[in-house]
């Protein structure tokens, strides 16, 4: 992701959350380098820069955990998601990363039936985790070995 994907993210962002995060929250994530990753899919078929999804993730030592994604409401079922997901991992696994988890609310459930997909695990449960509406999130974690598994099958295709 560059910073002048910004724009466009936050017209995602503002269609696909109900508490969408603001312009300086995705600036403060490219003032850590270091831990902060953003990443977006362009549309092949616009001949300037279009996002047609984005994922934003952490690595903390060993582990990637899955911050944000979106696709534009014209992009979805197309398999961008998975994408974004998939190049996350892999360049997760590429700086050291070992197993990923991520958040989810509960009625989300197409998001839980992609990361279900790709060997991630609902673990547990945080209660009342989200705002607008209050809702409990999914913790869902893909373990070592399937992480792993993912991120050398990504490696090849």
């Amino acid at each position: 992701m560059k910073k002048e994907d910004i724009g466009q993210v936050l017209d995602i962002e503002q269609t696909s959350f109900s508490m969408p995060w603001s312009g300086n929250l995705f600036l403060s994530e490219f003032r850590s380098p270091l831990v902060s990753t953003l990443m977006v899919s362009l549309s092949s078929t616009m001949p300037k820069r279009a996002v047609t999804g984005y994922i934003v993730f952490w690595l903390v030592r060993d582990e990637m955990h899955i911050l944000n994604l979106a696709v534009a409401p014209d992009s979805r079922r197309h398999g961008i998601a998975r994408r974004l997901v998939l190049a996350g991992i892999k360049h997760a696994h590429a700086k050291g990363a070992r197993r990923a988890f991520l958040e989810v609310r509960t009625s989300n459930v197409a998001a839980q039936k992609l990361y279900s997909s790709l060997g991630f695990m609902g673990t547990s449960l945080r209660r009342e985790y989200y705002d607008s509406p209050v809702e409990d999130a999914v913790i869902m974690t893909l373990e070592q070995k399937a992480f792993l598994s993912v991120a050398e099958r990504t490696g090849q295709s």
